[in-house]
C-alpha cells in the first residue's frame, strides 16, 4: 500500500518530548553544545567526501569508520589524524558498529545492494541515518526503508544534495509560480564520458578485504577487480547502472519539478554499444515515463543515458552557468579518488568537446529552464526565446542533516526518504523495462506493476541469508 506523503511526515516530524529524544539517542539528550557523534560506513570513494564534508559542520565528530577493506580504512584513519581530527574508531562489520552506544547517527556510502539494509539495521538500533543515492536496490527495500524510518522515528537524509541547493530551490519555486508557464515535460540528462572497464579474471581475494561481508546479501560470486570497488556500479548484482548512479539525481530533479509522484506508465530502450567487456548494466538508454498530476493533466518526463560524445543542450555543461562549486576544505582527496579533468566540467572551454553533460530541462507553455548540475539555473521565455531569470547558490546538505539530528524535526529534512524512494523506484522501473523490453503499467497504490508478475519479482530482489531484508516492519 503507498504511504501517504502527509501520514509519514505527521509521524516522522511530531514534536517528541525530551525524555523521548532521550530514548531516540540511546539515553543521550543533545543540547547545543553536545557533539553529533557520526560513523561514515564505505569510506573509498563517495563516503571519503564524507569524511571531509562532516567535520565541516559545528558540533559534528567523525567516530567510527567502517569498511570491509582494512587497506581504505586505515588510509583515512590515518588522513583524519593528519588533518588534526580525532582518531576515529575502526569497524569491518556493520552490526558490531550499531551496538556502539556512543554513535548517533551513520552515513552509509558502501555499493548499492547494501544501501536499504544497513540503513533499515540502523534505525532499529536507534540511530539517524543519512544514505547515499540511490536509496535501494530494488523497490521492495526502498518501501521497507521507508516503513522503517516511520516505526522507529528515526531522522533520515538522503544524499540528494540538489535539494539543500537556494539555486535549485530558486529554480523549482520558478516552476511552480509559472514563470515559464505550464510546465507540462522534464527531461533528465545525464552524459558522462565512461570508458570501457575491460575483462577481469578471477583471482584471490585482495588481503585486508572481507569479500563475504562485502557481498552481503548478493549472491556470492568469485572475487574479480570488475565486481569490486567501483565497477559494481555496471553489475546487476551490486549496482543499478549509470540510471541509479548519476541519472538518479536528475531523475529526482525533473519529478521534483514537475511536481509529480509515481508513474503510471514507463517504458524504457537501451544497449550496451561500442566496448565488449564485463559490464552488465547498459551505457546507453532512453526511458520515458507517464504520471496522472495532481490537477488532472497528465505529465510527462524522458530520461537520456548516454557514456560518450554529446552535444551540450541549453549550454550545459560547457562552463556557461558559472564556475563549480569549491570542494569541501580541510582533508584533501586521497589519491586515486580525485575526478578525473572530464569530470569538472566547469574548469573546461566551451569549446572543449570531452565534458559532460549533467542536468535537466523543463518546457512550459511560455519557455524553458534549464538546469546544470546541482546549483544553477537560466530561463528563455515567449515564443522569442528571450533570456530569463537566472541563479546559481550551493548548500550544505550535511549541516541540513546534524540540523535535524538535533532538533528531531523531520519536517525540515530537504531530501526525505520517501521522496528518495519515489525517485529511486524510477531508476528500478527503468531498469526493469530496459531488461524486460516492454512498457510497464504502475499502480501507484500498491507500488507493484499491473498483471506483470516477472516484473514484480524483478523488482523485489532476493537476499543471501543472514543479510536479508524482512518482509516485517
Amino acid at each position: 500500500m503507498e504511504i501517504e506523503r502527509r501520514d509519514f511526515l505527521k509521524t516522522t516530524g511530531k514534536a517528541i518530548t525530551a525524555g523521548a529524544a532521550a530514548l531516540a539517542l540511546g539515553g543521550k539528550i543533545l543540547g547545543a553544545n553536545d557533539r553529533v557523534r557520526v560513523a561514515i560506513c564505505g569510506v573509498r570513494g563517495r563516503g571519503n567526501d564524507h569524511i571531509r564534508s562532516f567535520p565541516r559542520v559545528p558540533g559534528t565528530e567523525i567516530a567510527a569508520l567502517c569498511d570491509i577493506d582494512e587497506n581504505v580504512s586505515s588510509q583515512r584513519i590515518g588522513e583524519i589524524e593528519k588533518a588534526g581530527l580525532p582518531k576515529p574508531k575502526s569497524y569491518v562489520d556493520i552490526r558490531k558498529l550499531l551496538e556502539d552506544k556512543e554513535i548517533d547517527a551513520i552515513s552509509i556510502a558502501t555499493p548499492n545492494h547494501w544501501h536499504s539494509l544497513m540503513a533499515i539495521w540502523a534505525c532499529q538500533a536507534g540511530k539517524d541515518v543519512y544514505v547515499e543515492k540511490p536509496c535501494s536496490h530494488n523497490t521492495f527495500e526502498g518501501r521497507q526503508l521507508v516503513r522503517a524510518v516511520k516505526k522507529y522515528n528515526r531522522i533520515c537524509q538522503h544524499g540528494s544534495q540538489s535539494r539543500s541547493n537556494p539555486g535549485m530551490l530558486e529554480a523549482i519555486q520558478h516552476l511552480s509560480d509559472g514563470t515559464i508557464g505550464d510546465v507540462y515535460m522534464s527531461r533528465a540528462l545525464s552524459y558522462k564520458w565512461r570508458p570501457s572497464i575491460g575483462h577481469a579474471t578471477e583471482e584471490p581475494v585482495p588481503a585486508g578485504v572481507h569479500y563475504d561481508l562485502w557481498t552481503g546479501p548478493a549472491p556470492f560470486k568469485p572475487f574479480t577487480r570488475n565486481r569490486f570497488h567501483y565497477n559494481w556500479h555496471w553489475i546487476w548484482d551490486t549496482g543499478n547502472g549509470e540510471v541509479g548512479n548519476q541519472a538518479i539525481h536528475e531523475i529526482d530533479i525533473a519529478r521534483w519539478g514537475l511536481g509529480v509522484g509515481f508513474p503510471v506508465s514507463v517504458s524504457a530502450m537501451g544497449g550496451h554499444f561500442m566496448f565488449e567487456d564485463d559490464q552488465e548494466t547498459p551505457n546507453t538508454l532512453n526511458a520515458v515515463f507517464y504520471f496522472d498530476a495532481p490537477n488532472g493533466k497528465r505529465k510527462m518526463m524522458e530520461l537520456e543515458v548516454r557514456h560518450w560524445i554529446t552535444n551540450h543542450e541549453a549550454e550545459i555543461g560547457t562552463g556557461a552557468y558559472g564556475a563549480s562549486a569549491v570542494p569541501p576544505a580541510g582533508l584533501t582527496a586521497a589519491p586515486g579518488t580525485a575526478k578525473k579533468p572530464a569530470d569538472k566540467q566547469a574548469s573546461l572551454g566551451p569549446k572543449d568537446a570531452k565534458t559532460n553533460t549533467v542536468g535537466n530541462l523543463f518546457y512550459g507553455s511560455n519557455g524553458y529552464l534549464a538546469i546544470d548540475g546541482y546549483d544553477a539555473y537560466k530561463t528563455w521565455l515567449t515564443d522569442q526565446v528571450e533570456p530569463g531569470p537566472h541563479g546559481k547558490a550551493s548548500g550544505d546538505h550535511y549541516a541540513n542533516f546534524i540540523d535535524c539530528v538535533r532538533s528531531r524535526r523531520a519536517e525540515d529534512i530537504h531530501s526525505p526518504i520517501l521522496e528518495a524512494h519515489i525517485s529511486t523506484t524510477l531508476v528500478h522501473l527503468a531498469n526493469a523495462s530496459y531488461r524486460l523490453g516492454r512498457t510497464l503499467k504502475f499502480d501507484p497504490a500498491t507500488e507493484q506493476v499491473i498483471g506483470d508478475d516477472e516484473a514484480n519479482t524483478l523488482l523485489r530482489g532476493t537476499y543471501r541469508a543472514p543479510y536479508v531484508v524482512s518482509e516485517e516492519m
